[in-house]
């Protein structure tokens, strides 16, 4: 029976791998975990994930940029490959999900694939449109997916102006879901006078703007 103190040891160690970007010592303390027998879904959630949490702010605030970003996502991802298969799946907790793409006329998807990064971390199930997705196709799928959130990306101030054409059509057919925003041109005024939910500044922001914006939109 693995002890507390132990249990303890590897989920900071797997903390301290994804924040020093260690992918070698996440996927050894991944194998670890399981060997010794710890709780999987504990040691995504309280090492892994809260370590890209960590990593999120340290984005946001300037002090790692995209290389770092990057680099902590491939020992996230070491430490996930090995994990996954052994979380246990009788947990009533409902993932949320989101559906995230850069809009039609837009053919950049750096910021987009950071933000799935950061939604991948913190658990939802992710329904990933790509670049330059035509504007039915994000109805089409929240149809199809019954999603809680919305997270469309635009990088050019030319297609930045397709947003609120989206939005009101995403929210004519389904008008329970929330819709966020983001991208270089956009600010959260700009958001709200589209008809957004929420605005993300950066990718670190995203996942907390999303939990935020499900609260308020639920109210």
């Amino acid at each position: 029976m693995v002890t507390e103190e132990r249990t303890q040891e590897l989920v900071r160690g797997l903390y301290n791998a994804v924040v020093q970007m260690d992918e070698d010592a996440a996927g050894e303390l991944s194998r670890a975990v399981v060997e010794e027998g710890v709780d999987a879904y504990y040691a995504v959630t309280q090492g892994l994930t809260a370590a890209m949490d960590k990593v999120g702010e340290l984005y946001a605030n300037g002090e790692y940029f995209v290389p770092e970003l990057l680099l902590s996502a491939d020992a996230l991802y070491a430490g996930l490959d090995i994990l996954r298969p052994h979380i246990r799946l009788d947990r009533d907790e409902k993932k949320k999900q989101v559906i995230i793409g850069t809009v039609e006329g837009d053919i950049h998807d750096i910021g987009k694939n950071l933000v799935r990064i950061m939604f991948e971390a913190a658990g939802w199930v992710i329904h990933d449109m790509g670049k330059d997705v035509k504007l039915s196709k994000f109805v089409e799928e929240q149809a199809r997916t019954n999603s809680d959130v919305i997270a469309l990306s635009a990088l050019m101030t030319t297609s930045m102006t397709a947003m609120p054409k989206v939005i009101a059509m995403i929210k004519a057919e389904h008008p329970d879901v929330a819709v966020m925003v983001g991208g270089a041109p956009l600010t959260r005024d700009i958001a709200a006078s589209y008809g957004a939910d929420g605005y993300a500044n950066n990718a670190g922001e995203a996942v907390r703007e999303a939990n935020a914006m499900l609260k308020r939109v639920k109210k």
